[in-house]
């Protein structure tokens, strides 16, 4: 389900591996030459599938948002298990670091394949063309993001591919005008995507259009927020009545479902080349240590949620045993055990752990078919609410409206505040709505309350990562690097 077409990815010489999702179409081997390519929607489709690829890579950065926040330690087997993401947990993290490389280069493999795209997006006309492009930038949107996210200032390309050697005359951009691209490319896909697509995964005119409310409110931009998110909740989503079944198989590509990560259990990869499993390979590390019993498959214990986070949970919220897993108390009532990793908690994300039943391709631990939810709709009612409220004008009843129905499903009473206790009320429900799904670290940054709720959290510091050195040192050692690293 691959098919190799030649490009440069930035600074480094990588052949595209063009990997099909769920239900995307088997593909041929081929291996054009660049400049020869897109003659036909076929190959243009060819392409489009090869910068959904990168998608499945982004796996790191949502168990890496969770470590870097509050919710969740990094664990593993022991205090140099995977010495990266120790740091990251930690807040003890350089410009040396494994795991931040592999972001910044598997998010640049995706804005490269973007650009490829749009490079020859006039090459070849036909019927459905827009829609193509549409994708394509809300691709190219998505993995700026992610990166403007991680580490501020990026190099900016737009509609062409940064070629190997060129990484000499690149600065780093401001990131307002990155974030201006991504809003121009998100809503052109908003005005170009269909409401609903035939193949799973494809991304929607509603995705698009949540990704840019998100957009506006990392930027402070809660009346535009307000506006777009307004749109999304008009329709068609909603909330899954049974909150048990969303992070399931059997819950994948649901009405609630507004952006979704695909994966498959079909093509296995190994340690080698993490980036080239077609599954979820966070759900292996994010896995119980040496489990034997029912449901759930072993993993490597990293990413275990705080007692903190579990306790943040109101009395009755029938979403805590869902996001996450008491293992003694499971181990009690079902018998299993299990071995106990470094900073074992006693707790598991248990929306993203492994679950038993799949086809345990390759290394069973990289090749977990989990799809990742990237926005939900309840997600959508949440950051509307924050954009409702924090507005020049608010609109705190609108914004009860949207909270109270995540409140609702959750089996919570109403909330009533208004003015900076709604603000703190909405928050508090995005944490224990989103616990494990890679959004809080941000959510803290972007609000200014990282600083008293991270420890080892350093104002000026610590809201961006660093450039990774060797980035800076390919490229003639030009650019700065973030401060206080």
């Amino acid at each position: 389900m691959k098919k190799n077409i030649k490009s440069i990815l930035f600074f480094v010489v990588l052949g595209l591996m063009i990997s099909c999702s769920d239900d995307f179409v088997d593909v041929d081997s081929e291996d054009p030459n660049s400049e020869d390519f897109f003659n036909t929607e076929e190959e243009y489709q060819d392409a489009l599938i090869a910068a959904y690829d990168l998608l499945q890579s982004t796996y790191l950065n949502v168990m890496l948002g969770e470590i870097a926040s509050d919710n969740t330690l990094a664990g593993g087997e022991s205090a140099t298990d995977s010495p990266g993401i120790q740091e990251i947990d930690d807040m003890i993290h350089t410009p040396v670091n494994q795991q931040l490389r592999d972001i910044w280069s598997w998010m640049y493999a995706g804005v490269n394949r973007t650009n490829y795209i749009m490079e020859f997006q006039d090459k070849t006309d036909f019927s459905g063309k827009e829609g193509v492009i549409a994708q394509t930038r809300f691709l190219r949107a998505y993995y700026y993001f992610e990166l403007v996210k991680w580490f501020g200032d990026v190099p900016l390309a737009i509609d062409k591919r940064i070629q190997f050697g060129e990484q000499f005359d690149i600065d780093r951009t401001p990131k307002a005008e990155v974030y201006a691209l991504i809003e121009e490319d998100l809503l052109f896909a908003s005005d170009n995507l269909p409401v609903t697509q035939a193949e799973a995964g494809r991304i929607t005119q509603g995705a698009a259009r949540a990704l840019l409310g998100k957009v506006y409110l990392f930027q402070d931009k809660f009346t535009e927020a307000a506006v777009i998110l307004d749109q999304v909740i008009a329709g068609p989503y909603d909330l899954v009545v049974d909150y048990n079944s969303i992070f399931e198989q059997e819950g994948e590509n649901n009405i609630e479902s507004v952006f979704e990560v695909q994966y498959t259990d079909e093509e296995g990869a190994g340690f080698d080349c993490l980036q080239c499993s077609e599954g979820n390979v966070a759900v292996g590390f994010n896995g119980i240590r040496n489990y034997s019993g029912t449901v759930f498959d072993s993993g490597f214990s990293f990413n275990v949620p705080t007692e903190e986070v579990f306790n943040a949970f109101e009395a009755g919220d029938i979403r805590r045993d869902v996001a996450i897993l008491d293992i003694d108390a499971w181990a009690a009532t079902t018998g299993a055990t299990f071995s106990t990793g470094f900073e074992h908690t006693g707790y598991y994300n248990r929306k993203y752990i492994a679950r038993q039943g799949d086809l345990n391709t390759g290394d069973a631990n990289l090749t977990n078919p989990n799809n990742y939810r990237a926005i939900r709709f309840a997600d959508v009612l949440l950051m509307a609410a924050e954009a409702h409220n924090r507005k020049s004008t608010p609109d705190d009843i609108q914004a009860q409206i949207y909270l109270n129905r995540v409140r609702t499903r959750a089996q919570l009473a109403d909330i009533t505040a208004t003015g900076a206790a709604l603000t703190d009320a909405i928050y508090n429900e995005r944490r224990v709505e989103l616990v494990g799904e890679g959004h809080h670290f941000f959510d803290l940054v972007r609000t200014g309350r990282a600083a008293q709720e991270i420890e080892g959290f350093t104002t000026g510091k610590h809201e961006v990562f660093p450039i990774p050195l060797i980035e800076i040192q390919l490229a003639g050692n030009r650019w700065n690097q973030n401060p206080g690293y």
